[in-house]
């Protein structure tokens, strides 16, 4: 198979969706790989590392995407995209499309099948290939949101982890998964107060047990949301609903009730976001003020430390890449169940329930692509 890698051209998104090691690996089984030159510049891998691991650089994007087979990528193909797109090609990357109907239409209507890192899940529920990125922005939401309390970004101007004979900040962090408990570990680790608020409570007596004293751990519902968020100086969103839209836990009237120069830092803006008065920003312009609080929406936060967000995606993808370059895309999902999770678009139809019901439109079952 031909694997294709174009270059990431989302805003300040600097990752690539292969490194040169896993290069070497796919062209020891014996399939081609097509780098786009200059791909891997933003994460630290030159030209000549492909190379020597036996990669083609091609000199365009429009190259990439013409002769390869199979597309990897990190973030979904954007609108100057979508032209090279088509029928019978794979796409592999993060999708999010519940999140956009205007890209979800795109590919609907490029006949390409599209394999969404975000919903390939275990039999455990585990999101294998969301996991590594979700333990990256929920590290980052927390250096992220330490920052914008400074006073010079409008923020309170206060401390995270205080100092003696000063109170900590309280940190707020709305979902207990992947995100949530690294949120919690660095927000814990730097002295904060910490409140974690999840609706399972098989959830919250697992993160009792690993959880150090300053995190406490609190159910969610309307009633305590509000409570907490009324005291916080940082929330973190970190809900997440798999392949479908987030919930809108913090609504537009319930700002008032948060303190001015707080921050928020929704990681769940891939997925729509899980307050109502979040859109997305970028690394360049990410913050802007609504009712006196400040709203961090970048869409791609891991794409801020692009080098171990690049070696953490890939260790992950690989695996799974393999497993299409080697079978098909077809042989791989029949054989794969959790890889049969990530179908979510294929011959212009939709192949996974969250994304259907985000725009009303008709679920194909993904079992009957794979006969």
């Amino acid at each position: 198979m031909r694997i294709g890698v174009p270059k990431e051209i989302k805003t300040n998104e600097n990752r690539i969706a292969l490194v040169p090691s896993g290069v070497e690996t796919l062209v020891a089984a014996g399939h081609e790989v097509l780098i786009e030159q200059g791909g891997g510049e933003g994460s630290g891998f030159e030209d000549s590392a492909f190379t020597e691991a036996g990669a083609e650089i091609a000199p365009d994007a429009a190259s990439v995407w013409a002769r390869a087979d199979m597309i990897m990528k990190v973030k979904e193909p954007i609108e100057r995209e979508w032209a090279h797109m088509r029928r019978g090609q794979t796409i592999f990357t993060y999708f999010h499309f519940a999140a956009d109907e205007q890209l979800t239409n795109a590919h609907l209507a490029s006949g390409a099948t599209c394999i969404a890192y975000e919903t390939v899940e275990l039999p455990s529920r585990e999101l294998p290939l969301l996991t590594p990125m979700s333990e990256v922005a929920g590290r980052m939401a927390v250096q992220e949101g330490a920052k914008y309390l400074e006073k010079l970004y409008g923020g309170r101007g206060v401390l995270l982890g205080g100092v003696p004979g000063v109170a900590p900040a309280k940190v707020v962090i709305l979902g207990g998964g992947v995100v949530g408990i690294n949120a919690a570990k660095i927000a814990a680790g730097m002295g904060a107060k910490v409140v974690i608020l999840d609706i399972s409570l098989e959830r919250l007596r697992y993160l009792s047990d690993v959880m150090p004293a300053n995190v406490q751990l609190i159910h969610s519902n309307r009633h305590n949301v509000l409570e907490q968020i009324g005291t916080a100086d940082l929330v973190v969103g970190g809900v997440l609903i798999p392949g479908a839209k987030a919930p809108k836990l913090i609504r537009r009237e319930d700002l008032k009730r948060m303190r001015p120069g707080s921050v928020i830092v929704d990681v769940a803006i891939d997925q729509g976001g899980c307050v109502e008065t979040i859109h997305a920003t970028t690394h360049e312009n990410p913050t802007y003020v609504v009712d006196g609080v400040i709203h961090y929406g970048v869409a791609n936060m891991p794409g801020g430390v692009p080098r171990t967000s690049t070696l953490a995606l890939t260790n992950a993808t690989l695996p799974y890449a393999m497993q299409l370059a080697n079978k098909g895309w077809n042989k791989a999902l029949r054989e794969n169940p959790a890889l049969l999770r990530g179908l979510n678009v294929i011959d212009g139809k939709i192949t996974y329930q969250g994304v259907a019901d985000a725009f009303g439109l008709p679920f194909h079952e993904p079992a009957q692509f794979v006969v």
